[in-house]
């Protein structure tokens, strides 16, 4: 190789590189201006109670696919740290549903603030060729009401969640 070749393919990686390290930047500084503005909307995510009664359903083992501002599957939120995907177990007591996450804060969704929980194909980016996600709808304390989808690593659990009424 010769000193204008190698030259050549430094500047080009360099520039590659720059390339990259904008693109990256963007992708942050869009994941920042979208929390600014959802913050307000979602607020404060409701407390964890002192106690719970017995589990009604679960815990079911999974993956925590994100939460989305109702109805639109694809409109992800990014305030609260709802946004980030992570292995987790749901589970269902009288008073509410708890989801636990690996590595954030559980999440807690009192009963009366549930809507709806039903199946769906999509949510927050992902795709199943069945209504494999559970999808609960309820209502944070700021009014604003988000889709909570969590997918079962068994598929056939996702029934003992959705109900054919719902």
């Amino acid at each position: 190789m010769n000193d204008g070749t190698l030259i050549g393919s430094l500047i080009l990686a360099a520039v590659i590189a720059l390339l990259i390290g904008f693109f990256i930047r963007r992708l942050l500084t869009g994941w920042r201006h979208r929390i600014e503005r959802q913050v307000e909307m979602i607020g404060n995510l409701p407390p964890l109670p002192d106690t719970v009664g017995p589990a009604l359903a679960g815990p079911t083992k999974g993956l925590y696919v994100g939460s989305t501002i109702a109805p639109h599957w694809n409109d992800k939120v990014a305030a609260a740290a709802l946004g980030f995907r992570s292995k987790g177990a749901l589970t269902r007591y009288p008073e509410g549903i708890m989801l636990q996450r690996s590595g954030a804060g559980p999440i807690w969704i009192p009963d009366e603030s549930i809507v709806a929980v039903r199946g769906e194909r999509a949510m927050a980016g992902k795709a199943l060729t069945h209504e494999g996600i559970v999808a609960i709808r309820w209502t944070l304390p700021s009014g604003t009401e988000i889709d909570t989808g969590f997918r079962p690593d068994d598929r056939t659990e996702t029934k003992n969640w959705v109900k054919e009424d719902e």
